[in-house]
Protein backbone atom coordinates (compact mmCIF):
# COMPACT_ATOMS: atom_id res chain seq x y z
CA UNK A 1 0.00 0.00 0.00
CA UNK A 2 1.29 3.44 -0.93
CA UNK A 3 1.44 6.02 1.84
CA UNK A 4 0.85 9.66 0.90
CA UNK A 5 2.01 12.15 3.54
CA UNK A 6 -0.47 15.03 3.28
CA UNK A 7 0.02 18.76 3.78
CA UNK A 8 -3.05 20.99 4.18
CA UNK A 9 -2.23 24.36 2.60
CA UNK A 10 -3.93 27.59 3.70
CA UNK A 11 -2.65 30.96 2.56
CA UNK A 12 0.41 29.33 1.05
CA UNK A 13 1.43 27.74 4.36
CA UNK A 14 0.86 24.41 6.06
CA UNK A 15 -2.22 24.48 8.29
CA UNK A 16 -0.17 22.61 10.92
CA UNK A 17 3.38 23.44 11.91
CA UNK A 18 5.71 20.49 11.43
CA UNK A 19 8.41 19.92 14.03
CA UNK A 20 9.83 16.44 13.67
CA UNK A 21 12.23 16.83 16.60
CA UNK A 22 9.74 18.40 19.01
CA UNK A 23 9.74 15.51 21.50
CA UNK A 24 13.54 15.66 21.77
CA UNK A 25 13.76 19.45 21.64
CA UNK A 26 15.80 19.41 18.45
CA UNK A 27 15.28 20.65 14.92
CA UNK A 28 13.26 23.66 13.86
CA UNK A 29 9.50 24.02 13.29
CA UNK A 30 8.28 25.00 9.84
CA UNK A 31 4.97 25.72 8.13
CA UNK A 32 6.48 25.91 4.64
CA UNK A 33 5.02 23.12 2.46
CA UNK A 34 8.18 22.80 0.37
CA UNK A 35 10.38 22.24 3.41
CA UNK A 36 7.91 19.83 4.99
CA UNK A 37 7.72 17.84 1.75
CA UNK A 38 11.50 17.77 1.55
CA UNK A 39 11.72 16.33 5.07
CA UNK A 40 9.03 13.75 4.32
CA UNK A 41 10.91 12.60 1.23
CA UNK A 42 14.16 12.46 3.19
CA UNK A 43 12.39 10.04 5.56
CA UNK A 44 11.33 7.78 2.71
CA UNK A 45 8.08 9.22 1.32
CA UNK A 46 7.62 8.35 -2.35
CA UNK A 47 4.54 10.53 -2.90
CA UNK A 48 3.24 13.80 -1.46
CA UNK A 49 -0.42 14.86 -1.21
CA UNK A 50 -1.26 18.58 -1.05
CA UNK A 51 -4.71 19.87 -0.05
CA UNK A 52 -5.64 23.29 -1.42
CA UNK A 53 -8.03 24.66 1.22
CA UNK A 54 -8.28 28.10 -0.39
CA UNK A 55 -8.86 26.57 -3.80
CA UNK A 56 -11.66 24.39 -2.46
CA UNK A 57 -13.44 27.50 -1.15
CA UNK A 58 -12.91 29.50 -4.36
CA UNK A 59 -13.63 26.72 -6.81
CA UNK A 60 -10.31 27.16 -8.60
CA UNK A 61 -6.64 26.37 -7.85
CA UNK A 62 -4.96 28.65 -5.31
CA UNK A 63 -1.92 26.48 -4.70
CA UNK A 64 0.01 26.83 -7.95
CA UNK A 65 2.92 28.76 -6.46
CA UNK A 66 3.21 26.24 -3.63
CA UNK A 67 3.14 23.37 -6.12
CA UNK A 68 6.01 24.95 -8.01
CA UNK A 69 8.03 25.42 -4.83
CA UNK A 70 7.47 21.83 -3.71
CA UNK A 71 8.23 20.44 -7.17
CA UNK A 72 11.53 22.33 -7.20
CA UNK A 73 12.63 20.62 -3.97
CA UNK A 74 11.45 17.01 -4.31
CA UNK A 75 11.57 14.49 -7.13
CA UNK A 76 8.49 12.45 -6.25
CA UNK A 77 4.93 12.51 -7.63
CA UNK A 78 2.74 15.29 -6.23
CA UNK A 79 -1.00 14.82 -5.85
CA UNK A 80 -3.23 17.84 -5.29
CA UNK A 81 -6.83 18.01 -4.06
CA UNK A 82 -9.09 21.03 -3.67
CA UNK A 83 -10.05 23.63 -6.26
CA UNK A 84 -9.76 21.25 -9.22
CA UNK A 85 -13.16 21.47 -10.90
CA UNK A 86 -12.48 21.86 -14.64
CA UNK A 87 -10.14 20.37 -17.26
CA UNK A 88 -8.25 23.67 -17.38
CA UNK A 89 -7.70 23.44 -13.62
CA UNK A 90 -6.08 20.05 -14.17
CA UNK A 91 -3.84 21.56 -16.84
CA UNK A 92 -2.82 24.40 -14.51
CA UNK A 93 -2.02 21.98 -11.70
CA UNK A 94 0.07 19.78 -14.01
CA UNK A 95 1.92 22.80 -15.41
CA UNK A 96 2.75 23.93 -11.87
CA UNK A 97 4.25 20.58 -10.90
CA UNK A 98 1.44 18.22 -9.92
CA UNK A 99 1.38 14.75 -11.44
CA UNK A 100 -1.95 13.58 -9.98
CA UNK A 101 -5.19 15.36 -9.11
CA UNK A 102 -8.27 14.66 -7.01
CA UNK A 103 -11.61 16.23 -7.94
CA UNK A 104 -14.70 16.34 -5.74
CA UNK A 105 -17.77 14.11 -5.99
CA UNK A 106 -19.74 17.05 -7.40
CA UNK A 107 -18.17 16.34 -10.78
CA UNK A 108 -20.40 13.25 -11.09
CA UNK A 109 -23.29 15.65 -11.75
CA UNK A 110 -21.33 17.27 -14.60
CA UNK A 111 -20.59 14.36 -16.96
CA UNK A 112 -19.13 16.48 -19.77
CA UNK A 113 -16.70 18.15 -17.36
CA UNK A 114 -15.80 14.77 -15.90
CA UNK A 115 -15.04 13.40 -19.35
CA UNK A 116 -12.84 16.41 -20.04
CA UNK A 117 -10.89 15.89 -16.83
CA UNK A 118 -10.42 12.20 -17.64
CA UNK A 119 -9.11 13.14 -21.08
CA UNK A 120 -6.52 15.47 -19.55
CA UNK A 121 -5.44 13.42 -16.53
CA UNK A 122 -6.16 9.82 -17.55
CA UNK A 123 -5.26 7.34 -14.83
CA UNK A 124 -3.86 10.16 -12.69
CA UNK A 125 -7.34 11.50 -12.00
CA UNK A 126 -9.06 10.46 -8.78
CA UNK A 127 -12.49 11.41 -7.47
CA UNK A 128 -12.98 12.06 -3.78
CA UNK A 129 -16.04 10.54 -2.09
CA UNK A 130 -17.26 10.85 1.49
CA UNK A 131 -18.97 7.48 2.11
CA UNK A 132 -20.64 8.44 5.40
CA UNK A 133 -24.42 8.10 4.88
CA UNK A 134 -25.24 11.41 6.57
CA UNK A 135 -22.76 13.26 4.36
CA UNK A 136 -24.12 11.65 1.20
CA UNK A 137 -27.67 12.58 2.21
CA UNK A 138 -26.69 16.19 2.94
CA UNK A 139 -24.92 16.76 -0.40
CA UNK A 140 -26.95 18.96 -2.82
CA UNK A 141 -27.49 16.33 -5.50
CA UNK A 142 -29.33 17.31 -8.66
CA UNK A 143 -31.12 13.97 -8.72
CA UNK A 144 -34.31 13.18 -6.80
CA UNK A 145 -32.79 10.53 -4.53
CA UNK A 146 -29.27 10.69 -3.07
CA UNK A 147 -27.08 8.02 -4.69
CA UNK A 148 -25.29 5.28 -2.81
CA UNK A 149 -21.52 4.96 -2.93
CA UNK A 150 -21.67 1.85 -5.18
CA UNK A 151 -23.93 3.76 -7.59
CA UNK A 152 -21.49 6.68 -7.72
CA UNK A 153 -18.56 4.34 -8.23
CA UNK A 154 -20.39 2.58 -11.08
CA UNK A 155 -21.00 5.95 -12.77
CA UNK A 156 -17.39 7.01 -12.31
CA UNK A 157 -16.03 3.73 -13.65
CA UNK A 158 -18.29 4.01 -16.70
CA UNK A 159 -16.83 7.48 -17.33
CA UNK A 160 -13.28 6.12 -17.29
CA UNK A 161 -12.27 6.92 -13.71
CA UNK A 162 -9.93 4.32 -12.21
CA UNK A 163 -9.07 5.89 -8.85
CA UNK A 164 -11.26 6.98 -5.93
CA UNK A 165 -10.35 8.56 -2.61
CA UNK A 166 -12.62 7.73 0.33
CA UNK A 167 -12.53 10.46 3.00
CA UNK A 168 -13.87 9.52 6.40
CA UNK A 169 -13.24 12.62 8.51
CA UNK A 170 -11.33 10.54 11.04
CA UNK A 171 -14.09 7.96 11.45
CA UNK A 172 -13.60 4.22 11.01
CA UNK A 173 -14.30 2.98 7.46
CA UNK A 174 -17.20 0.66 6.77
CA UNK A 175 -15.31 -2.61 6.37
CA UNK A 176 -18.01 -4.22 4.23
CA UNK A 177 -18.22 -1.27 1.84
CA UNK A 178 -14.45 -1.01 1.63
CA UNK A 179 -14.11 -4.69 0.84
CA UNK A 180 -16.75 -4.51 -1.89
CA UNK A 181 -14.97 -1.60 -3.59
CA UNK A 182 -11.55 -3.22 -3.36
CA UNK A 183 -12.89 -6.48 -4.76
CA UNK A 184 -14.27 -4.80 -7.88
CA UNK A 185 -10.82 -4.94 -9.41
CA UNK A 186 -11.42 -2.12 -11.88
CA UNK A 187 -10.25 0.80 -9.74
CA UNK A 188 -7.65 1.75 -7.17
CA UNK A 189 -9.09 2.59 -3.76
CA UNK A 190 -7.32 5.22 -1.69
CA UNK A 191 -8.36 6.20 1.83
CA UNK A 192 -7.83 9.62 3.40
CA UNK A 193 -7.33 9.54 7.16
CA UNK A 194 -9.06 6.78 9.12
CA UNK A 195 -5.76 5.41 10.45
CA UNK A 196 -5.04 6.82 13.93
CA UNK A 197 -2.16 4.45 14.59
CA UNK A 198 0.10 1.83 13.04
CA UNK A 199 -2.45 -0.94 13.58
CA UNK A 200 -4.97 1.14 11.61
CA UNK A 201 -2.48 1.42 8.75
CA UNK A 202 -1.96 -2.35 8.77
CA UNK A 203 -5.71 -3.01 8.72
CA UNK A 204 -6.14 -0.86 5.62
CA UNK A 205 -3.14 -2.53 3.97
CA UNK A 206 -4.54 -5.98 4.69
CA UNK A 207 -7.96 -4.89 3.36
CA UNK A 208 -6.38 -4.32 -0.04
CA UNK A 209 -6.47 -0.51 -0.02
CA UNK A 210 -4.08 0.79 -2.67
CA UNK A 211 -3.10 4.04 -0.97
CA UNK A 212 -3.44 5.86 2.37
CA UNK A 213 -3.39 9.66 2.62
CA UNK A 214 -2.20 10.64 6.08
CA UNK A 215 -1.68 14.19 7.29
CA UNK A 216 -2.20 15.41 10.85
CA UNK A 217 -0.85 12.29 12.64
CA UNK A 218 2.43 12.64 10.73
CA UNK A 219 2.70 16.41 11.15
CA UNK A 220 2.01 16.30 14.88
CA UNK A 221 4.30 13.34 15.49
CA UNK A 222 1.48 11.05 16.63
CA UNK A 223 2.70 8.59 13.99
CA UNK A 224 6.33 8.29 12.93
CA UNK A 225 6.64 8.36 9.14
CA UNK A 226 9.34 5.66 8.76
CA UNK A 227 7.29 3.33 10.98
CA UNK A 228 4.14 4.19 9.03
CA UNK A 229 5.88 3.36 5.75
CA UNK A 230 6.99 0.05 7.22
CA UNK A 231 3.44 -0.73 8.38
CA UNK A 232 2.06 0.09 4.93
CA UNK A 233 4.54 -2.11 3.07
Amino acid sequence: MDLYPAIDVVGGRSRLVYWPGASAGIGAPTDRPDRIAEQFVAQGARLIHLVDFDGARRGQPAILEVLGAVASRVAVPLQVAGGIEEPDHVRLAFAAGATRVVVSAAIVERPEVLRGCVEVAGDWLAVGLDPRPERLAAFPWRRAVPPTVPTLVDELAAAGVHRIVLSHGGSTPDATLLASLVQRGDLDVLVAGAAPDLDGIRRLRDAGVRGLILGEPLLTGAIDLPKALEAAA
